[in-house]
């Protein structure tokens, strides 16, 4: 899924210009973060974005990263961008040379979930460290762009001996009568993902790709959302868009947390 252009810019709580000495920490190669859709300066499972980025920051960095400072980093970020709907990124990225931790936002356009369903290519990838959204990300990225020059969607992850981890930039469910199957697999817990998980009769067990013909439908999910997902390879799932529009529903049935 391609990002949109960012419109606004923050580093610790100042606004970043090309000129400014202040936007080489924009560019880090090391760090984590977490993307969040935005709408009237509310977010579905904001205490699960707080929690990860807390959780990642301790891991990586051996400090924890307190859930008001980061509100008050998005709220101000948003009140910059004299935007109430928007997607926001929170990146937490340490300086080279073991140097500062830097809290940066970038605000954009909002963002919603494939109107069509999605169609995945599988590819031999996993994700280092898969447990932390970080931002070593060129692996899945390019096989994304392998997967759109063969004309699907997104790459869908897979270990060598087939077991499917999960999307380049989501998470990958399946259906199977009334159960939502998700990858027991080296993977991110996406919050979209767990978001679902609390709410339905959910499981997760070891999906190969020559499993895929006992599933119904499958799905994917991200920050935007849930979506549809129609082909996995070769593998048709035509009753994609039906089943999954009740998860659909209970997703978006789901509060806004004001930030």
């Amino acid at each position: 899924m391609i990002q949109p252009t960012p419109s606004h810019v923050e580093v610790d709580g100042e606004a970043v210009r090309a000129e400014g000495a202040s936007r080489p920490p924009t560019l880090a190669a090391h760090g984590h973060y977490t993307v969040m859709q935005v709408r009237g300066v509310g977010v579905r499972g904001l205490t699960e974005h707080l929690d990860r980025l807390d959780a990642a920051n301790r891991e990586l960095y051996g400090a924890p990263l307190g859930g008001e400072l980061l509100r008050a980093r998005i709220r101000h970020a948003l009140a910059g961008a004299a935007a109430a709907d928007a997607t926001v990124r929170v990146v937490v990225a340490q300086e080279p040379g073991g140097g500062a931790v830097r809290i940066i936002v970038v605000v954009s356009a909002p963002a919603e979930p494939s109107a069509s369903p999605l169609r995945l290519l599988p590819a031999p990838y996993t994700r280092p460290f898969a447990h932390i959204k970080h931002l070593g990300t060129f692996g899945q990225l390019q096989y994304n762009r392998v997967a759109r020059d063969r004309g699907f969607d997104e790459a869908l992850l897979t270990c060598p001996d087939g077991t499917i981890t999960e999307g380049a930039t989501t998470n990958v469910g399946f259906l199977s009568g009334g159960t939502l199957v998700w990858p027991q697999a080296p993977m991110l817990h996406g919050v979209t993902m767990a978001l679902l998980e609390s709410r339905t009769d959910s499981t997760r067990e070891p999906v190969r790709l020559a499993d895929l013909g006992r599933f119904d439908a499958a799905l994917a999910t991200n920050s935007r959302g849930v979506a549809p997902v129609s082909v996995i390879g070769g593998h048709r799932f035509p009753g994609s868009t039906q089943l999954v529009a009740e998860l659909i529903r209970c997703y978006q049935s789901i509060p806004f947390d004001v930030i």
